[in-house]
């Protein structure tokens, strides 16, 4: 998961590129979550959405972690590629989703 190696950027740019990355998970994995557990998402079907939802806590847990690991080590250190393409492919998986259902709920408004 995360990457203690030499050939990491200097600490300062780590901190400008990887903090922020972080940040913009949590924000649309609370958005993601937010619209799961408040509305029925009829094209999923209540399994899927349930899974959905269940993958998105997931992924807040492990982002959160990875937060907490950035600050405690003072952002000395990187996150693996591979760790981040899931949350990077899950996020585009709920961004279809909010889309969608606000094409099929206009009235929804900005949730």
């Amino acid at each position: 998961m995360f990457n203690l190696n030499s050939n990491l950027p200097e600490p300062g740019l780590l901190k400008t590129l990887l903090e922020p990355l972080l940040e913009d998970f949590q924000y649309w994995f609370e958005r993601s979550r937010t619209l799961l557990e408040t509305y029925e998402i009829d094209f999923l079907g209540k399994e899927k959405q349930a899974e959905l939802l269940a993958r998105v806590k997931q992924a807040q847990q492990e982002v959160r972690s990875a937060q907490m690991l950035f600050h405690a080590i003072g952002g000395e250190v990187g996150l693996e590629t591979s760790t981040l393409m899931p949350w990077h492919q899950l996020v585009t998986e709920c961004w279809q989703v909010g889309m969608r259902y606000r094409l099929e709920h206009p009235n929804l408004g900005n949730q």
